[in-house]
């Protein structure tokens, strides 16, 4: 019986077959699957229904003159094409070319669908045919660039767009789509004349409006690109993409409410859509405009962690969670950097004989935080054991630090030109052992390369205060008490534990002897001043309305902060007046010179931190100028870096663990004047004698995790994390 059952099904099926009835026909196929699994003919016959066409069978039509489906059979297709059954469709035009497999219009149909359903293959085939059988049909040709674009096969792709472009000058498809080749090969100006072509033959084209402004954008023509998207916006202002852009375009302007204002009608036209909710975000958090928290709050168990990834690195100062960061990171990596190569890829050689040679790569090779904070390891390197490169990707700015770099290191590289694959296939050329991240998720980083592999052994380092969640960096730089063991399962790297501080310092850096007084920073002579010079984006209500409670009882205090937006300015001012504290007891300073920012910060009074992303090099700032620092060590990495640098410069008593306790101790200490002049007295002998400032003791124990992290690495052992001995 279970026989005739089959074969009855069977002979039904290919009766909707033979009527292009597929979706029919592959329900009844797997309707007897699910009552006889193993039954190969049936497996047999429904792979068949979507088995791609290899070789076009002579046209069995020909000899009668048919060498075309019937308008008929067309008119199938399209409905079926139109209602969504795509592998129905697939099926008949396999089916149809063993008849008709000289029709070009059946194979272009075979095309669309197969590019519908990610069958590259089977549609560059099809398009192939198309090509060799209408070779006048110029958009095939192009349609054959896209697909093998999508294939990788970038050269062949750039062949059959300048080909179109060769014989059909006013095709502006193939001008657009060019364009895109030479954009992705980091040929800009080349890829901008392109879409200048496009849209000269095609004034109304919005795909290449879009891509020019996006490609004046990268230009840094940032006023050219503005009135680009609005020019693409005008064309289509529901195109959620062009708003995104602006919205980036007017961030890179100052423009910060602008940008805000282009993200949400992003938003507006495209709910849901991730990156320019995370850019309004990070917009709002500079503007400290906090009805930022409740959009994050309404989105934050899912925002980056499940559907489209998100940029981790501006959802920090929202939340402290650490496995939500973990989960970020690895969506993030997973969805929108290359596929990691394996380990593998680059086989390390014994350095017996030779110098370790480590590679430095970042935006931030001039007057920068992470800078000033590297400036000594790069000082007090061995080298006679360590050879120093440099590959610098971020714009040229000249200045003391980078002539401190470009004195301290072997090789210095400016790559911000390349290419990644001229980048990659220049870091390789160095064979270097170790390659090192600088820059991680922070704003112009360039992990791409990382992912093809520069080197044995690469490791996330200082610039970014989490874990980067990708398989092709090995190890992140930290410490016991930015990753303590209770927090170990948020990170995906392996740990270079050291002993007393991640964070890296230089002893040496000057503070200018300048006189200033009080008055002169806008300071009151006589009043308490507490101080928070941390960027804007970093204060949060919570620890905002605990500094406001603090100074309604600390008469005459006043609360310096940095800022450098009128908008964020005003938006501080409101928030103390909601708390009954006048909006003239902020005092708000702005930029100054290295050394002299240093010497301003004698002059405030205590330093009190923000809670989820803490004071970073601000907080060693204001240690080596010899002002107290207060904390709330948190739990994720960016919560807890200043607890590090106040146990590794011997004042554990500045930390604490809730935020009452933050607020008692700040209130006690601005009670108690001599209780802060004794933390200040400790402070100056120990920031000479212990960790946090011993820059060349730091860097002897960071090498010391480099070289026991490469020779894992060179013994093929597994990956496991490290502790530095102190």
């Amino acid at each position: 019986m279970a026989k005739l059952k089959v074969d009855q099904a069977m002979k039904r099926a290919k009766a909707h077959m033979r009527k292009g009835e597929m979706a029919e026909a592959r329900a009844l196929y797997e309707a007897i699957l699910a009552d006889f699994p193993k039954n190969e003919r049936v497996k047999t016959a429904l792979a068949e229904l979507s088995r791609p066409v290899k070789v076009a069978a002579p046209a069995k039509g020909a000899a009668s003159g048919a060498t075309e489906p019937p308008a008929e059979v067309f008119a199938k297709l399209s409905q079926a094409y139109q209602a969504g059954r795509l592998q129905d469709v697939h099926a008949m035009t396999g089916q149809l070319l063993g008849q008709y497999g000289n029709s070009g219009k059946l194979w272009n149909f075979r095309a669309a669908v197969s590019s519908n359903l990610n069958l590259l293959s089977d549609a560059e085939q099809a398009l192939r045919n198309v090509v060799r059988l209408q070779p006048d049909m110029v958009a095939a040709k192009s349609n054959l660039g896209v697909i093998l674009e999508r294939l990788g096969k970038l050269d062949e792709a750039e062949e059959c767009y300048r080909a179109v472009i060769a014989r059909t000058p006013e095709f502006a498809e193939a001008h657009n789509n060019l364009g895109n080749i030479l954009k992705s090969a980091g040929k800009l100006a080349e890829a901008q004349d392109c879409y200048l072509n496009a849209i000269a033959r095609k004034a109304d084209y919005v795909d290449a409006h879009y891509n020019l402004a996006n490609t004046l954008r990268e230009r840094d023509l940032l006023e050219d690109a503005k009135q680009q998207y609005f020019k693409t916006l005008k064309l289509q202002p529901k195109l959620a993409e062009a708003w995104y852009g602006l919205g980036q375009t007017m961030a890179a302007l100052k423009s910060l409410p602008e940008a805000v204002e282009a993200y949400q009608r992003a938003l507006a036209v495209k709910p849901g859509y991730v990156p320019a909710m995370v850019e309004q975000l990070r917009e709002q958090s500079h503007l400290c405009d906090w009805r930022a928290c409740d959009l994050f709050a309404q989105h934050a168990t899912q925002l980056g962690i499940t559907g489209d990834a998100a940029l981790p690195f501006p959802l920090l100062p929202f939340e402290d969670n650490p496995a939500h960061q973990l989960a970020r990171s690895r969506n993030f990596a997973k969805s929108l950097l290359p596929p990691s190569a394996p380990v593998s890829t680059i086989k390390p050689t014994s350095p017996e004989g030779r110098k370790i040679r480590l590679g430095y790569f970042s935006a931030d090779f001039h007057d920068h935080a992470t800078m000033f904070l590297m400036a000594g390891i790069l000082r007090h390197h061995d080298r006679s054991k360590f050879e120093i490169f440099v590959f610098s990707y971020g714009k040229n700015k000249d200045g003391a630090q980078r002539d401190q770099v470009l004195d301290n290191v072997d090789q210095f590289f400016d790559v911000r030109d390349m290419s990644d694959s001229d980048l990659i296939t220049l870091a390789r050329a160095q064979n270097l052992d170790i390659a090192i991240d600088l820059k991680g998720y922070t704003r112009d980083s360039r992990l791409e390369p990382f992912a093809a592999r520069l080197a044995p052994l690469q490791i996330s380092y200082l610039g970014y205060p989490g874990t980067l969640g990708c398989d092709f960096i090995d190890y992140i730089v930290a410490d016991p008490v930015v990753i303590p063991p209770e927090q170990r399962s948020g990170y995906h790297e392996k740990i270079i534990y050291l002993p007393d501080c991640y964070q890296p310092n230089d002893n040496t850096r000057e503070i200018s002897t300048k006189a200033m007084t009080r008055s002169e920073l806008g300071l009151p002579e006589d009043g308490f001043v507490f101080c928070c010079l941390n960027n804007n984006y970093k204060i949060m209500p919570t620890e905002f309305a605990i500094w406001m409670r603090v100074m309604a009882k600390v008469e005459g205090s006043v609360l310096w902060l940095w800022c450098n937006n009128d908008v964020a300015k005003e938006n501080l001012r409101a928030a103390a007046e909601k708390q009954a504290i006048s909006g003239d007891r902020l005092i708000f300073a702005g930029y100054m010179p290295q050394s002299e920012h240093l010497a301003r910060l004698r002059h405030a009074d205590l330093f009190i931190d923000t809670f989820h992303v803490n004071a970073h090099t601000t907080a060693s700032d204001a240690l080596w100028a010899g002002l107290p620092v207060v904390t709330l060590a948190g739990k994720q990495f960016a919560a807890r870096v200043a607890a590090s640098l106040l146990s590794a410069v011997g004042l554990p008593e500045l930390i604490t663990d809730t935020p009452a306790a933050y607020e008692a101790l700040i209130l006690k200490l601005a009670q108690n004047p001599d209780m802060l002049a004794e933390l200040r007295t400790k402070l100056a002998a120990n920031r000479q004698t212990k960790p946090l400032f011993d820059t060349e003791g730091y860097t002897r124990g960071f090498e010391q995790g480099l070289e026991r992290a490469f020779a894992q690495r060179l013994a093929g052992e597994a990956f496991s994390d490290i502790a530095v001995n102190a």
